[in-house]
This record gives C-alpha cells, sequence and structure tokens, in this order.
C-alpha cells in the first residue's frame, strides 16, 4: 500500500472531524479488490493527485461502511469496490466516475452528509454523489418510489452523464451477487433490471452489459428454463466448431491477401435471446438456425474511406458465400439512434447452413463494449456529443413537464430504442418520431392540443385519417375541430407512449363524469325494481356485458352504449350461476399468513354494488391456466391479478411497482375445465385430422370447442381451442398429439 497512515479532517456539522486510516487492518480480500483499482486508475491517469483522490475514498467509504455486512456475509464495502472496477474496466471511465463509485452508498446509508463529500471532493463527485442517493420520504399512494427515484436520476444525467453509467455498474454488480437475496426480492429486482436497466444499458452503448443484464434477470425469473437452454448451447458449441473449422477459412485467407487486418469472433445467443426467438418464431431450438454469429472486426486503414472498407470486406465475404438479401442490415447508411455503425448479413454456407456476419470497425467494437459516452468522453468525438446532447435535451423537456414520474418512466422506457424515421410539418420543419406512430402520435407531438382535437390530417397533400401509420419523409398537416374530443378508440392505433398518456389525460375528466352517471343509473334501476345486488351478483353481471372492470361498466351505461333497457332486462331475469369454481388460489404475500381463497367471507347486500372485497382475477392479456408459472399483482381497487410469469405485462408491474408483487400457487380442482388455445403445423396426410381429433376426443377425454384447419400445396395449419383442466393435462396432450404422423410443430398461444 501507498499509505500506512493517512489524516482526513472534515467538517460534519459544527464539529470537526479528524479520522486516521490504518490501511494494516483492512480485510484480505478488500486490499486485494482496492490493489487492482489502482491499477486500472494508474493505467488512466497516472498523476499523484487523482490517485490520492481514490485513496481518500476509500478511506472515507472504508470507514463509514465498517462492521457493515452484506446479505451475503461480506463486508460492505466490497460492493462500491466492485462498482469501481466496472465503472473502471468495464466501461473505461476515469478517476472522478471511478471516485463517485466508490462513494455512492455514503450519505445514503451512513451518517456522513453531501457537505463531507464536497468539502473533500468538490462540487462534481458531491452532485454525482447526489444523484445516486435514492429518494427518501413519502410518495403518493399511486406513485411509485422506483419511478420517483428514476426520475431524479435522469435530472442528474442532464448536468452529468456518467452518474447514470455509475447506476448501472451498480445495478449490474447487485445482479452478479443476487444469490443471496430472498426469492421475493430475487424476482422484483430481476424484473425491475429487465424493464428498465438492460434497456438503459443498450441506449447508452453498453451491449456487454445490457446483454449480461438480461442474462442475469432470466436466470432469476426463470431459473429452468436458463439452465436447459444453457445445457443445450453447450451441447451445441462442439458441432459448431467442427462447422467454423471449415467455413471460416476461406474468409481469412481471402481477407489476409487483401491486406485487411481483421480479428474474428464467435458470440452465441443467450438463454433469453433463445427464449425470445422461440416465443416469437414458434419454432423450437432445433428448429432455430442463428444461434451464433461470426463478428468481423477490422481496424481502419487510413488511406481509404472507411465506409469504403465495410463495404468492401462485405463484397469479398458474399464472393465466397450467397447473401440472403432479405436479412442484409445496412447500419452505415442508417445508424442506431446511439451512434453505431456495422454492416450485418446472413450468408448461405455449402451446406446450406445459415450464417449471421457482423462486420464492426474496431472503434465501433469499443463503442458497442464500453458504451458511446465513454468512448466519447476519451475520443472527445464531436459527432457522438451532438447524439448526446440531443438526447439529454428531450429528456430535459420530459422533466420540465407535470407529467406524473410513473408515466414519465413509461415514455422514458418506451422510446429507448424505438428505431425513428424523420417527417416534416407543413412548414417544412422537421421532427424525428418513432418508427410506426401514426398521424395523432404526431399530433401529439406537437402539441397536447392539436392532439386532443386531431381528425385526420393531409400527408403530402392527401387527406388521411388520425391511424395513418408515417413513412419516411412525409410531409404532414394535422387537421383538428374544436368538437373533438380525445376517445378510447385512439389507444388502438397510437403508439408512442406520450400519446398515449395524453389520451388517457384527454378522457380522465370525461370518464370520470359517465362513470357518476352510470352508478346513478344502475341505483335507480335497483330501486325501480325494488331490490339489491351483492357482490358475486354485480361480477356475474358485468361478465354477462363482456367486461372485466366495473369502471368500464359504468362507463358504458353512462354513455348509454348499455341502455336503460338492456341493464333493466337482465336484472329481471334474477339468475345467479351456480357453478362451482373449478380452481382456487392460494397466496403466498411473504410476510404474512396464506390466504386461500375459499376463506374469503361473502359480502352482505350492497346499496352500493361498486364497493368490492379483495379477489381473485386471470390477467386477459396472458390467459393463465392452472399449472402455469405464475404470479399475482395488487391492484389499485385490492383485487389480485394473476398473470403469466413470462407475460410482458407483468413484467412491467414487477419492475415499477414492486412493492404489490404477490407470489401465488395454484390449487387445481379438476371440476371445471378452461379454455386453451394450441396452434398445429406440418405435413397434411389422408385423415390427419380424423387422427387429431381422436387423440383429443377418445384418447384424452377433452372436449373442443372450436377446430379449424386450413391446408396449401401439402403444408397444413390450424388452430383447436380446447378445454382444459390444468397446463399438466395440456402438455400430456400436446405430448400424444406431436407423436402423429404429419403433426411438425404444436404450440400453445394466448
Amino acid at each position: 500500500m501507498l499509505f500506512l497512515f493517512r489524516m482526513i479532517k472534515f467538517a460534519k456539522g459544527k464539529e470537526s472531524i479528524s479520522m486516521e486510516f490504518d490501511y494494516s487492518s483492512v480485510e484480505p480480500e478488500v486490499q486485494i479488490l482496492f490493489d487492482q483499482l489502482i491499477q486500472a486508475s494508474q493505467g488512466k491517469e497516472d498523476t499523484p493527485e487523482r490517485i490520492r483522490l481514490i485513496h481518500q475514498a476509500f478511506e472515507l467509504a472504508y470507514t463509514a461502511h465498517h462492521g457493515i455486512k452484506r446479505k451475503s456475509g461480506e463486508p460492505y464495502i466490497i460492493h462500491p469496490l466492485h462498482v469501481a472496477l466496472i465503472v473502471s474496466n468495464e466501461m473505461g471511465l476515469g478517476v472522478k466516475s471511478i471516485v463517485a463509485a466508490i462513494l455512492h452508498d455514503v450519505v445514503e446509508d451512513t451518517e456522513y452528509t453531501l457537505d463531507n463529500i464536497e468539502e473533500l471532493f468538490g462540487s462534481q463527485i458531491a452532485g454525482m454523489v447526489d444523484g445516486l442517493t435514492k429518494l427518501t420520504g413519502i410518495f403518493y399512494q399511486d406513485r411509485s418510489v422506483q419511478a420517483e427515484n428514476f426520475k431524479k436520476l435522469l435530472m442528474t444525467l442532464i448536468k452529468d452523464v456518467r452518474v447514470i453509467l455509475i447506476k448501472i455498474a451498480d445495478r449490474l454488480h447487485n445482479m452478479r451477487t443476487l444469490d443471496s437475496m430472498p426469492e421475493n426480492k430475487q424476482i422484483k429486482i430481476a424484473s425491475e433490471t429487465l424493464y428498465l436497466f438492460a434497456p438503459l444499458a443498450q441506449r447508452m452503448g453498453l451491449y456487454a452489459i445490457k446483454s449480461e443484464l438480461e442474462d442475469l434477470s432470466f436466470q432469476y425469473r426463470h431459473p429452468e428454463i436458463h439452465q436447459e437452454l444453457s445445457r443445450k448451447m453447450d451441447i451445441l458449441k462442439k458441432p459448431t466448431s467442427v462447422f467454423l473449422a471449415g467455413f471460416l477459412p476461406p474468409i481469412q485467407e481471402k481477407l489476409a491477401a487483401e491486406g485487411i487486418n481483421c480479428d474474428i469472433q464467435i458470440v452465441y445467443r443467450t438463454p433469453p435471446s433463445i427464449y425470445r426467438k422461440i416465443k416469437r418464431s414458434g419454432l423450437s431450438f432445433d428448429e432455430l438456425h442463428d444461434l451464433f454469429i461470426v463478428r468481423i472486426i477490422f481496424n481502419p486503414n487510413e488511406d481509404y474511406q472507411e465506409k469504403v472498407q465495410y463495404w468492401n470486406i462485405y463484397s469479398i465475404i458474399t464472393e465466397i458465400y450467397n447473401p440472403k438479401p432479405e436479412r442484409i442490415r445496412d447500419l452505415l447508411s442508417n445508424p442506431k439512434t446511439n451512434g453505431y455503425e456495422a454492416l450485418h448479413v446472413t450468408v448461405i454456407g455449402e451446406k446450406g447452413q445459415q450464417v449471421e456476419i457482423q462486420i464492426r470497425s474496431y472503434n465501433m467494437h469499443i463503442i458497442a463494449e464500453r458504451g458511446w459516452v465513454a468512448y466519447w468522453k476519451e475520443k472527445g468525438l464531436k459527432s457522438q456529443e451532438s447524439v448526446i446532447n440531443q438526447w439529454v435535451e428531450e429528456i430535459r423537456k420530459e422533466l420540465d413537464s407535470d407529467q406524473d414520474a410513473m408515466e414519465f418512466v413509461e415514455e422514458f422506457k418506451a422510446n429507448l430504442f424505438s428505431q425513428e424515421i424523420r417527417v416534416f410539418t407543413h412548414k417544412g420543419h422537421l421532427k424525428k418520431i418513432p418508427k410506426g406512430s401514426t398521424i395523432i402520435d404526431f399530433a401529439y407531438l406537437i402539441h397536447s392540443e392539436l392532439g386532443n382535437h386531431c381528425i385526420g390530417a393531409k400527408v403530402n397533400h392527401k387527406l388521411v385519417g388520425r391511424n395513418y401509420i408515417l413513412k419516411q419523409g412525409d410531409q404532414i398537416e394535422v387537421l383538428t375541430a374544436d368538437s373533438q374530443q380525445p376517445e378510447i378508440s385512439w389507444l388502438d392505433f397510437a403508439h408512442t407512449a406520450k400519446a398515449k398518456s395524453r389520451i388517457h389525460d384527454g378522457i380522465k375528466d370525461n370518464r370520470r363524469a359517465l362513470v357518476q352517471s352510470g352508478k346513478d343509473m344502475l341505483k335507480e334501476v335497483l330501486a325501480e325494481l325494488n331490490r339489491g345486488m351483492d357482490k358475486p351478483e354485480f361480477k356475474e353481471m358485468i361478465e354477462h356485458f363482456k367486461l372485466t372492470q366495473r369502471e368500464d361498466f359504468y362507463s358504458l351505461l353512462g354513455s348509454q352504449e348499455i341502455d336503460r333497457e338492456q341493464l333493466t332486462r337482465y336484472l329481471k331475469r334474477s339468475v345467479r350461476n351456480k357453478l362451482i369454481k373449478y380452481w382456487q388460489l392460494k397466496v403466498m404475500n411473504l410476510g404474512k399468513k396464506s390466504i386461500p381463497v375459499s376463506e374469503k367471507s361473502e359480502t352482505s347486500p350492497l346499496d352500493d354494488p361498486f364497493e368490492e372485497q379483495p379477489e381473485f382475477i386471470l390477467a386477459n392479456c396472458c390467459n393463465p391456466i392452472p399449472g402455469d408459472d405464475a404470479i399475482g399483482f395488487l391492484t389499485e381497487n385490492n383485487i389480485t391479478q394473476i398473470h403469466k410469469k413470462d407475460c410482458p405485462i407483468a413484467t412491467d408491474l414487477l419492475s415499477h411497482q414492486g412493492d404489490k408483487v404477490i407470489a401465488v400457487q395454484w390449487k387445481s380442482m379438476r371440476m371445471m375445465s378452461y379454455l386453451a388455445t394450441i396452434k398445429l403445423a406440418g405435413i397434411d396426410n389422408l385423415g390427419l385430422v380424423g387422427n387429431i381429433t381422436q387423440v383429443i376426443s377418445f384418447e384424452s377425454k377433452v372436449n373442443m370447442r372450436a377446430i379449424r384447419f386450413e391446408t396449401n400445396q401439402g403444408v397444413f395449419g390450424g388452430e383447436i381451442e380446447l378445454y382444459i383442466y390444468n397446463s399438466d393435462d395440456l402438455a400430456n396432450l400436446i405430448s400424444k398429439l406431436q407423436k402423429i404422423k404429419g403433426v411438425e410443430s404444436i404450440v400453445r398461444i394466448s
């Protein structure tokens, strides 16, 4: 160590504190980490004053956290040191970022204040530490603490972008050490990471870190699937190596002959990436063909334009192997939002194998590995500076608005990676908008009132509707009418989070009035019929009208879409469904007593039937059935909503409202079946449909609600709606159907 003893003096409140530090008392594992950090820092900025700053930060952090242990049992100082190493080695940031990383938990978790930090390390580092300190205090009940923290983090971002990078490093180390946390915390943190931090890492150009965050999140959210896919990938690597031993040499020889200095890497898909591809394509693991990528990283020749060298390498590759034209991705003409440029092409090997090849310059590879912000800071690239300033300016505008924290985070997350197109106002002003946006998105981009009163537009001087999807280079003139107000149907084609948020705001007051009008109508009709209504009757009534939320029911009453005559006619039937439920859910809210559904007490007749007690409903976004890997979420209406764990909406809810997560466990009862749909495909054979129905109806004793098949040139496809008791029965049925000759694939669809 450089110093055996050091003396730090600073004012704490009104007192003057002297702190003598003895390096010989530091634990061996802590000393090793600190030595690694000093060594990495000396390689960056080898000035005694800067290295001395790291020593000061370590001494203060070690003293502040002394005696505190992590859940794993390690000294707490281990965590900030690891975060600092990630900031240094994996992001390439400098000494001030390293110091802020070491100190990032001092103010939040100990008695030291920001004033202490500023006195010792200056206002810039103190500002970074402030941005990294979580919010404390009481928030509104309908707001997420995570969202408030994230919004504060972005407020600091507009002053210093390095704060975001340190926060990502902090989350990465927490994910690497998540084993020591209880299961409910693991799921919450993993979902939050997948929802915000992995996308944010990608937006900052930290592709390697983004990939690791996704993989770690997937490992905790779906441990069995992660383990199985990892095992299959390990098996795959040996035959892949054999294949590449024949595939790569012709490329390497030709590149060398042309004097191109390059490295070739083989990158394998991660389990979450494979899982997404399986879900999206409906293919099995064995049917996937792009489970690895060949990456060519070249050092540009200063005598030639860099883009010319990209296309030269592309030309060499496609002279050897035939390309697939539809799988060429030109990120030179259309770089990613963060400035990343590359050429991606898929070629066909000699035996028909499809191989994706990525062509990158060395500089772009560094950007992909360490992030474009760190590279810009290091190299001073003006083109990247403009990218940063533009993005930060967009965030600043949103932060200056009165937008709720949750809405802000939703919009920020939705727009992190969307590809942009360039369009023009009717006066010729250039606007960037996410690809897939419609006229209504453009109107709200310009101004909220323009969106609220939008009735259509002229695009390139032709009339179009609000749902017209904008194309690159369109020139748009929004048309309005004072009588037009936002409608719920607009949400069906609104693409951006900003437009959706403004539409919700615009209809909120109108909806509130409709709901109240609907409540009044129901009370009047009940009074006319001289009857009451309890909770089960009310639930059956809204289900009769094909609704799930009471507010939707009241709104339709208030708007006369369900008129008084329809309501009266239904209530006069006075028939209640006496069917026994086919399932029960056992709710295990960790830290509380388990409460089976059957223990809920019945409510007495209600004067106001929308005042319901807690109940359990299946989310219609993913349609879980008994046996599915599921999780519960306590809504603001005190209803437990059950989702599949891999449901995208559940991921969002887990991420920004993790405090309302409820673990659930199925207790299946074979009294009544539930609807599930399977999709089949394969080669058409005589009697195939008969064989399928034989297995379903007679061998498995499963009832079918609907069956649809069609054939085309000897290939069949179809869907069957089945009444199933639970997921195990469905899995057994699928296993039997897969044995039928001609059936190639079967997947369950939501």
